[in-house]
């Protein structure tokens, strides 16, 4: 949620760089529609201030009047008057508010001016490599085939149990899907300073305001029918939201968790798009990466969280490059996005596995996470940022279509090794 002041005192700029999101995904009246109603709320304020100091100042005059013996029967009718339209006002101010509240929901992050211009996925900018697409010199199989044929993934049944899009892992499958999540929370947790937490797999309607999918995306969410609660559709949701309405310690800033989780999607909008294998599901695993820091140090931090992300397909052994998201293709939340894309020999392109994005204060004005630099000071919002660290079901795919051998069988990465007690998948 953006800030009424900023807005006020960068109108211009503000509207500039909301601009580049794109035709659709921004309307410039919203914003002079949030002043004008801040404006109303200022107004109906000063009135109430105005009523409230008449009402207390007859008040102070009613013991007086009582004991010169003077009737009192017209203050109290004034002060009954009063009251009457301060409640009006109270009302007023409140219908007011709820529209502002509402109004600001639904606007989207402001780009930072480091974003490239464009309109979609094709206009991101690829800032580095690492590592080559893999090269083969026999007939290579997706992933998809080379599952089944290893007896290690069973889309039918998946289908079978629940519908499209869901899938059975067994076996070494489902070892190296265990070994995958053991080993991101291992080095995030030894090597990289995050603290492990494992949350809910559900959160209330408060916990999605505040991190920013409602309430514009609800159609895209697996709400539980008859209760307020929601899947979790990535672990951003109920980790950011430990400390939503809190005041947090400045000498504990950065504060770094990490978590895992399954995450459930409808994907809707997505229909047609890679629905073969395990790269679009409804349900997956993926271990998120969570930071809460002061405003100054978002920035870096948000290279920091990428190159911790970068740090699993390097070890791993898997080629990716890096990518700046554009501003048509940046997402409501995020002021700044990288994402990482990892070679996919059977899409024949790199396909994205883990995005790092800088909410700045977006997320924590809607959940209300504040610090102080000391005693003394006012409050401030921190800054939170986020990233896959990574999506587990499309580690796996990467792992078998670029590790596998022209027999069908799959080698293991040597940093799996120790988790899989085995060399070779086959």
């Amino acid at each position: 949620m953006l800030d009424v002041k900023r807005i006020r005192e960068n109108l211009d700029e503000i509207k500039l760089l909301m601009g580049r999101r794109g035709e659709g995904e921004f309307d410039p009246k919203d914003l002079d529609e949030v002043l004008e109603l801040d404006d109303k709320r200022k107004a109906i304020l000063k009135e109430v201030e105005v009523l409230k100091n008449k009402s207390n100042i007859d008040s102070k005059k009613i013991p007086v009047m009582m004991k010169n013996g003077e009737s009192i029967d017209a203050i109290k009718a004034e002060l009954k008057e009063l009251s009457d339209r301060i409640k009006e006002f109270d009302a007023e101010l409140r219908e007011v508010e709820e529209k502002l509240v509402y109004r600001l929901m639904r606007i989207p992050n402001v780009p930072h001016p480091d974003v490239p211009q464009g309109e979609t996925d094709e206009d991101n900018v690829e800032i580095r490599r690492w590592g080559e697409p893999t090269k083969f010199d026999f007939d290579f199989k997706a992933h998809w085939d080379l599952g089944t044929g290893l007896d290690i993934l069973d889309f039918e049944r998946g289908g079978k149990i629940t519908g499209s899009r869901f899938t059975v892992l067994k076996g070494l499958g489902s070892k190296l899907e265990r070994s995958l999540i053991g080993f991101f929370l291992d080095q995030h947790t030894e090597n990289h300073g995050y603290t492990e937490v494992i949350p809910p797999f559900m959160a209330n309607r408060n916990s999605f305001i505040g991190t920013g999918q409602l309430p514009k995306f609800e159609e895209d969410m697996f709400k539980i029918e008859g209760l307020e609660y929601f899947l979790v559709p990535t672990a951003e949701v109920p980790v950011t939201n430990l400390y939503n309405n809190e005041i947090v310690d400045v000498d504990k800033l950065p504060i770094k968790h990490c978590a895992y989780t399954p995450c459930f999607r409808s994907e809707a909008g997505s229909a047609g798009r890679d629905t073969r294998g395990l790269v679009r599901q409804h349900q997956f695993n993926k271990v998120e990466l969570v930071k809460f820091v002061k405003p100054e140090d978002s920035y870096q931090e948000l290279e920091t969280l990428t190159n911790d992300a970068e740090k699993m397909l390097q070890l791993l052994g898997l080629p990716y490059r890096v990518v700046k998201i554009c501003t048509g293709d940046l997402g409501f939340t995020a002021a700044k996005k990288y994402d990482l894309e990892v070679w996919m020999p059977s899409y024949n392109r790199y396909v994205e596995i883990s995005s790092c994005s800088n909410f700045e204060d977006f997320q924590a004005r809607r959940a209300n996470i504040r610090f102080k630099r000391d005693r003394n000071s006012k409050t401030e919002f921190v800054h939170t940022l986020n990233g896959s660290g990574l999506a587990v079901g499309r580690t796996l795919a990467a792992i078998l279509e670029n590790y596998q051998q022209a027999d069908g069988s799959v080698v293991v990465p040597e940093a799996l090794r120790k988790y899989m007690k085995c060399d070779v998948i086959k």
